[in-house]
């Protein structure tokens, strides 16, 4: 798909602001409110919008906790990275899973909770608990300085 001046302005705006309605995003991008669904589902169809979610406040949900966990692996096989990503996309906590490079660890996990003693269930009744994992190091989030979601587009 070609991708066009409209198509950034569209993108940006929906990055920002989810629940625009169609109207007013067509007035944004300067196109006919025709021309504007238009492209919003072209970017749909071709995979540059993946969907539209809610951001919700951790805190205010009791979720005061958040870490940063570096995950050593015993060994670098495909089958116990696949084994390893399987078990943690099981658990709720975790928010994002990223394999890494440039560290002593194989996978960055963020993860949120309610308080130490919910961290120290997940960690040692879950985390530790899986086949391959052989370290664990976590830092304690103290204060969100930044919180980006929105892809830059220029």
């Amino acid at each position: 798909m070609e991708f066009d001046r409209y198509d950034r302005q569209i993108l940006e705006i929906l990055q920002r602001e989810g629940r625009i309605s169609n109207q007013e995003l067509a007035e944004r991008a300067s196109l006919s409110p025709s021309a504007c669904l238009r492209r919003v589902r072209a970017l749909e169809e071709s995979g540059f919008i993946t969907g539209y979610r809610a951001l919700l406040d951790a805190r205010r949900l009791g979720l005061s906790l958040t870490a940063l966990l570096h995950i050593s692996m015993d060994s670098h096989t495909p089958e116990r990275f696949a084994h390893f990503e399987s078990e943690i996309a099981r658990l709720d906590a975790v928010l994002e899973c990223l394999l890494i490079t440039g560290q002593s660890a194989d996978y960055q996990l963020k993860v949120v909770v309610v308080d130490m003693d919910a961290y120290q269930e997940l960690l040692l009744q879950h985390i530790t608990r899986i086949k391959g994992v052989s370290g664990v190091h976590t830092s304690f989030v103290l204060r969100r300085v930044m919180d980006n979601t929105a892809l830059p587009l220029r």
